[in-house]
């Protein structure tokens, strides 16, 4: 059984394991080990913070009772119909699980329901499981591209995809 409910502060660690996780396997390749092992210790430290400061909405999914996936949703600076899906993480454990589809749908069904009619996110290039995944739940891209610096120095490309609420 999947349930899609919003984080709660005591969620922060459990959170910041499924980043930490998911972040290691799809995105730490693209980066020196060294700034890879910092950027997954980081992850899994931010979401108290992020939790605390009440910026947006967090999802958190549940599959059979373990929490595998997370969004965070917040109004988008392309325009006040826009929401974007700043963060989307699935723990390698939930891949295929569909635990992450269902966290999509129930983020959407939220925008909606905030008024949001547009939606987008950004994911990188080079990632074909993610932009496939997006694009089997109804996103298409944009065709705008950024090169986006996660603190090391050493930008990578990143594709925008967009959709309908």
């Amino acid at each position: 059984m999947i349930e899609v409910r919003c984080a709660r502060p005591e969620d922060g660690d459990v959170l910041g394991e499924i980043h930490a996780a998911s972040w290691e396997a799809s995105h730490a390749p693209f980066f020196s080990t060294e700034f890879a092992a910092r950027a997954v210790a980081s992850r899994r430290t931010r979401w108290h913070e992020r939790i605390s400061e009440g910026t947006g909405t967090i999802l958190l999914a549940v599959l059979d009772g373990r929490p595998l996936a997370l969004s965070l949703l917040r109004p988008s600076e392309a325009g006040a119909e826009f929401a974007e899906i700043f963060s989307f993480y699935c723990h390698p454990d939930g891949w295929g699980s569909g635990v992450a589809a269902a966290l999509l749908a129930e983020s959407l069904r939220r925008l909606r329901s905030d008024g949001f009619t547009q939606v987008h996110l950004w994911t990188l290039r080079d990632t074909p499981q993610s932009r496939r995944f997006y694009t089997k739940c109804g996103f298409a891209e944009s065709g705008a591209t950024r090169a986006y610096d996660y603190g090391d120095g050493n930008p990578v490309d990143q594709v925008e995809y967009r959709r309908t609420c």
